[in-house]
């Protein structure tokens, strides 16, 4: 256990780098989030794609934090396990 906080600690675990695989459903998904970016920008005026890339980099913010609240969340919630468990 004291070594796997080292290891965070130290930075060599980065639980928002990991390198698994997205599941069949989720590379479904990106690729029809692709197509979809792709048809839509082939379609919008200038204007249209500078407010859209505003929308983009506000989402793509607002999934950061998220990101960062399901794993505050999913930290204390197996926190508060092991420590019930050891109790």
């Amino acid at each position: 256990m004291n070594k796997m906080i080292l290891e965070l600690w130290r930075g060599n675990i980065c639980p928002h780098a990991d390198g698994r695989e997205n599941s069949p459903e989720m590379k479904q998904l990106l690729e029809y989030i692709s197509r979809h970016n792709e048809d839509l920008q082939q379609t919008m005026t200038d204007e249209q794609k500078e407010i859209f890339e505003k929308f983009h980099d506000c989402w793509s913010e607002y999934a950061s934090l998220s990101d960062e609240a399901i794993f505050e969340y999913a930290f204390k919630l197996g926190m508060s396990l092991a420590i019930e468990t050891l109790t």
